[in-house]
Order: structure tokens, then C-alpha cells, then sequence
């Protein structure tokens, strides 16, 4: 194993999981709020967001894939000693890494069973600016509606169109972290 896989995970893991826990939490469950982020710090390409999410999110038992546009050995190696977690395709995934374009199509992720929705993927979308621009957002957990910088619209609309069916989403920037979930309506900003 190299030495550089070693570096980058929780200084403190049950303290710093603890506060990334919280902040997930508080992201999916208030739709456009912004959260931060910190104590990890993956291989490039991932975001300290993206890696805290990975570390405080994903195990052995937690299928990961990972788009063109994070796999990287680095990146491989440093969640394999960190998590555990299995890289797999992405029809097996309970986690997906990358960009949006590196993502897609995104209609080949999980988005759970009539009897299971539970059973979908969550899309870790890592962005180049996230702020609370754009996208008019509604629905359950937020109060009138709130507003979010989300790279395709349509995709969402359609996403949500499945509900109680479909994938849920983080979207990270830096230390930053949104998160969308299946149930949040969306209109163009």
C-alpha cells in the first residue's frame, strides 16, 4: 500500500463523522441550504466535501462507483484504506462520484423498488461553483421555496417525477454541500 493513501482522513474519525453526519444530514433534509464541510482531504480530484461525505457515508457494505472523472488510483486506494468500500458499476451503486457530464446518464443508477425506494443511489455531484443561485426548489423541508445553482434542470424534474422512486443528491463545491433530494420539486431560475 502506498503512504499517500494513508493521508487525508478524519484527524479525530469519531468526532469528525460525527459533525459530517449532522452537516449530511442538515444538507439532504433542508433542500438548498449549504453546509460545510471539513476535516477530509482526498486525492484530487475530490472535494474535502466529497471525501468527508465518502468517509462519514460509505463502508464495506456500500457499492461506489466512481465516473471517468474521479477514478483515479489515488482516489481508488485512498477509499479502499479509508472506507472499505467496493468500487463497483454503476447499476450496483449505493454511492456515485464525479461530475455531472461524468456521471451520465444518470438513468442507470438505482432508484429503488415499489417495495424498497430506500434501495436507490445517492449522486455525489461535485461542481465548479455551488451557490444559492438558480433553480427555484420547493417541497418538504423547506420553508417557501429556496434557490440552488443545479447543473441540469430537466434531469431533476424528471427525477422527482418518480417519487417515491428515484436517486437522491449532494452537490459539493470545496468544503461546501448541498443536497437534493428525490422529493424537492424544481423549476428553471
Amino acid at each position: 500500500m502506498q503512504a499517500q493513501f494513508l493521508d487525508g482522513g478524519f484527524a479525530d474519525p469519531p468526532r469528525d463523522a460525527a459533525h459530517a453526519f449532522r452537516a449530511a444530514l442538515s444538507a439532504l433534509s433542508r433542500p438548498g441550504r449549504i453546509e460545510t464541510m471539513a476535516g477530509a482531504m482526498p486525492p484530487a480530484p475530490a472535494s474535502p466535501a466529497a471525501g468527508a461525505l465518502l468517509l462519514t457515508l460509505c463502508d464495506s457494505t456500500t457499492g461506489l462507483y466512481l465516473a471517468p472523472s474521479h477514478d483515479t488510483e489515488a482516489l481508488r486506494g485512498w477509499i479502499t484504506f479509508h472506507t472499505a468500500a467496493p468500487v463497483v458499476g454503476p447499476e450496483h451503486a449505493a454511492f456515485a462520484l464525479g461530475t455531472w457530464s461524468g456521471l451520465q446518464p444518470v438513468t442507470r443508477f438505482r432508484i429503488g423498488t415499489p417495495e424498497y425506494p430506500d434501495r436507490a443511489a445517492t449522486l455525489i455531484v461535485e461542481l465548479d461553483a455551488l451557490d444559492n443561485a438558480g433553480a427555484t426548489l420547493t417541497g418538504p423541508g423547506i420553508e417557501d421555496s429556496a434557490r440552488l445553482s443545479v447543473p441540469d434542470v430537466a434531469a431533476f424534474q424528471a427525477n422527482r417525477r418518480q417519487f417515491p422512486l428515484g436517486f437522491d443528491t449532494y452537490f459539493t463545491c470545496g468544503d461546501r454541500v448541498a443536497g437534493l433530494p428525490r422529493s424537492t420539486r424544481l423549476e428553471e431560475g
